[in-house]
């Protein structure tokens, strides 16, 4: 008797454990990783990166230990215009052959209204780690026609310096600026 409590105790904690695990992962198809600087002071140029992906869990269903994982391959920056996209990749700013994937990992959010959170983490690329704050709109949830899974939405914004992750180094903010807009448009399902 002993025993069989012991397992039926040890399946309910293991049923828990594993109801309480949730992870999502981003629809390629409906995301979108993007970036805009502005060239020569007066206007943007906007890009992105082709193929990334963004893994999100939590262990708890408050969501309060939320994580996430994001990695974009470099060599699939697309700025339409092959010839700038090669020298992007190239030694003078994100080195593709050399650290070939940019990641963000997410270390704490912050919730500022219902919709709206703060996300920081550690965002590397170029071989240099920095911590980076993000804002988050939740846009909501919906059931998907087309195969009936709960699908979310979010927009995802920040700043970040190039000179921090020594991107184009030989070209000043007069030519291409410092800052870089960063503007991820995300759609989710849970795995």
């Amino acid at each position: 008797m002993k025993k069989l409590f012991l397992s039926l105790a040890m399946m309910l904690v293991f049923c828990v454990a594993s109801y309480a695990q949730q992870s999502w992962s981003n629809d390629p198809a409906h995301s979108r990783l993007g970036f805009t600087v502005k060239h020569m002071t007066i206007s943007e140029v906007s890009g992105r990166f082709t193929d990334f992906s963004v893994k999100v869990k939590s262990e708890k269903t408050d969501l309060s230990d939320l994580k996430i994982d994001v990695t974009a391959q470099i060599g699939s920056i697309n700025t339409d215009i092959e010839a700038r996209d090669k020298h992007l990749k190239s030694a003078d700013f994100f080195d593709a052959e050399k650290y070939p994937t940019l990641t963000f990992v997410s270390t704490s959010h912050k919730k500022i209204t219902n919709n709206k959170f703060k996300l920081m983490g550690n965002l590397t690329m170029h071989g240099i780690t920095k911590f980076i704050t993000l804002d988050v709109v939740y846009f909501g949830e919906v059931t998907n026609p087309m195969n009936q899974k709960k699908v979310y939405g979010f927009k995802v914004t920040g700043v970040v310096k190039r000179s921090n992750y020594n991107l184009g180094s030989k070209f000043g903010n007069a030519m291409i600026s410092d800052n870089v807009k960063i503007v991820a448009d995300l759609e989710f399902s849970k795995d």
